[in-house]
């Protein structure tokens, strides 16, 4: 499972699985346990790039950033490192 340290979010840390640019897996280090267990559910299964499309840009509070904005940010990397 690739490992993502995410920026200025309560969540501290995203594991992601993938299959190809399918989300196979995420697990969230955390962060708001509740929200984070509906976005997991909510994504598993689809591409990467129809959740990035949905996801990048999200803000929390007064925040640049939340813990969906992250995800898709996660999504990139484990994908880049899977080539």
């Amino acid at each position: 499972m690739f490992e993502y340290t995410t920026k200025d979010t309560c969540c501290k840390k995203i594991g992601v699985k993938l299959n190809g640019k399918i989300i196979e897996d995420v697990e969230f280090t955390g962060g708001c346990n509740g929200n984070l267990k509906a976005i997991r559910t909510l994504v598993l299964g689809h591409n990467i790039d129809e959740i990035i499309s949905l996801l990048r840009g999200n803000t929390c509070k007064t925040k640049n950033t939340s813990c969906a904005d992250q995800l898709t940010y996660a999504l990139e990397e484990a994908y880049k490192t899977s080539l």
